[in-house]
């Protein structure tokens, strides 16, 4: 393995196009798309095989962070500091900025290999066999892309045309070429006409550099991004500067890395990747990577199917009977539920952004969240109060915190929780209970070898999941 590369797993997507399993809170790279592992499971074991776990950077916000850390439990000792969390969603450029600057702080030589956290790849050996010459032509002073050859005239994909006759290095059977020209997203007729010239490529949104020649290439085509991320630098080096870095990072300018640098760099160069590669971009373009069954039929958890064909039947939980659909998306969660043909499976963003501006909590999260230490599932909500179970896993505990909004009532059903409450500690077994005020600094902790369940119930003016002060914590989200 080569001692300066490393990896940057992009891990902040919204979550839309897979509504409703996918959700803001919980999008689509943790969810179980292929195989027995999710997508960001699947993409960091890929990594493994070219790059330490310990030189694995996670890049992603506040808000889904703890959900990333309990799928990449496995790796978690590895992974302690090298989570690279954006204040707030600002594209990729800003983000990639921002873990450039922690990769040349670590190591001034440092190759990054940015990869999306939802893709779906396969024939990895020569996944691997592109890493190793991106790596060459990173080190040469290259901003390198990974190209796929079109298997249609897709228009939601920008496109690269590479200067084909010159070579800047090869390896593995691959060659590498100067980038002649990137087009963003083509309608259907000029996509056609890609396709039929053989001599253009789907931008993967992989990528490869070094990433101090990143930050050049940054300074060079978005002076205003690098002098953001210039005092941020600062600001970083001094204590109970969060708030700062925060409304820094918030002005930073919203850009994409393919517009804001990869389109305006004299570096860029593309590799003509030749494994399978799919972003599964949505529910339609789930049968390009799922099996489908004889009648073309693509069917997961419990679904009883009388004559369909070609379609998507998804049960998370409960069942789902369908009859004579074709090329349909039917998709089941414990409280959502859509149908759609497969046509028209785009448009479930559109649905997700009239649920945001409804404020209906459909579209952020799922009944059921995990948290490093545990879970909870929403039972009941309504004007002033929440229900919900709470699971603390054996040896495992809260963060220290207090609520400004709200008051908590806790009901242990199973398992011994220990209760910290102000000044008190103490413990409560099945059937016990207690209440926690408002302002109060609390925690929830099991002490026991079995799984803790409680209910809690929730009063109070505004019960958002972000009336949390944390005072102490085991997960590394407490702000300094």
């Amino acid at each position: 393995m080569n001692p300066h590369l490393y990896a940057v797993i992009l891990a902040g997507g919204s979550g839309t196009r897979f509504w409703p399993l996918s959700r803001h809170l919980y999008p689509k790279q943790l969810l179980r798309i292929i195989g027995d592992e999710t997508l960001i499971q699947q993409t960091m074991r890929r990594v493994l095989r070219s790059v330490p776990a310990g030189r694995v950077l996670i890049s992603t916000n506040p808000a889904q962070a703890d959900s990333i850390r309990v799928q990449l439990g496995e790796w978690k000792e590895d992974l302690a500091g090298n989570f690279v969390i954006e204040p707030e969603a600002r594209n990729t450029a800003p983000a990639l900025a921002l873990a450039a600057e922690a990769l040349v702080k670590r190591d001034p030589d440092a190759l990054m290999l940015v990869l999306p956290a939802d893709h779906v790849i396969k024939r990895e050996g020569r996944f691997r066999a592109a890493v190793a010459l991106g790596a060459d032509l990173a080190a040469a002073g290259h901003l390198v892309t990974f190209g796929v050859k079109p298997i249609r005239a897709e228009t939601g994909y920008g496109y690269i045309q590479p200067h084909l006759r010159k070579r800047l290095a090869a390896r593995g059977g691959l060659v590498g070429h100067p980038v002649a020209r990137f087009v963003e997203k083509p309608d259907t007729d000029t996509a056609l006409k890609y396709l039929k010239a053989g001599t253009y490529y789907w931008n993967s949104g992989i990528f490869m550099w070094r990433a101090a020649m990143f930050l050049e290439e940054v300074a060079l085509h978005q002076p205003a991004l690098a002098k953001g991320m210039k005092a941020i630098r600062r600001l970083l080096g001094e204590p109970g500067t969060q708030d700062k870095v925060s409304l820094a990072y918030k002005n930073l300018p919203s850009i994409s890395v393919d517009y804001g640098v990869m389109e305006c760099s004299s570096r860029a160069a593309m590799i003509p990747a030749d494994f399978h590669w799919s972003d599964v971009g949505n529910w339609s373009s789930l049968e390009e990577v799922a099996p489908r069954n004889g009648s073309g039929n693509v069917v997961s958890g419990k679904v009883v199917d009388l004559g369909s064909r070609d379609s998507i039947l998804y049960a998370d939980q409960r069942l789902v009977a369908t009859i004579g659909l074709s090329d349909m998306v039917v998709v089941d969660t414990p409280d959502a539920t859509l149908i759609c043909p497969k046509d028209r499976s785009q448009d479930v963003k559109k649905i997700v952004e009239v649920l945001r501006r409804q404020g209906a909590p459909e579209h952020l999260e799922h009944r059921t969240m995990f948290r490093p230490w545990g879970s909870y599932t929403v039972l009941e909500e309504g004007s002033g109060y929440k229900v919900k179970r709470v699971t603390v896993n054996p040896g495992r505990r809260l963060s220290l915190q207090l609520h400004h909004q709200r008051s908590e009532h806790w009901v242990v059903i199973t398992g011994t929780a220990r209760v910290t409450c102000g000044e008190r500690v103490y413990d409560l077994t099945v059937g016990q209970s207690t209440a926690i005020p408002k302002e109060t600094a609390h925690r929830l902790e099991n002490p026991g070898k079995e799984m803790l369940h409680i209910i809690e119930v929730q009063n109070g003016p505004y019960l958002g999941e972000d009336d949390i002060v944390r005072l102490q914590d085991d997960y590394g989200r407490v702000e300094k």
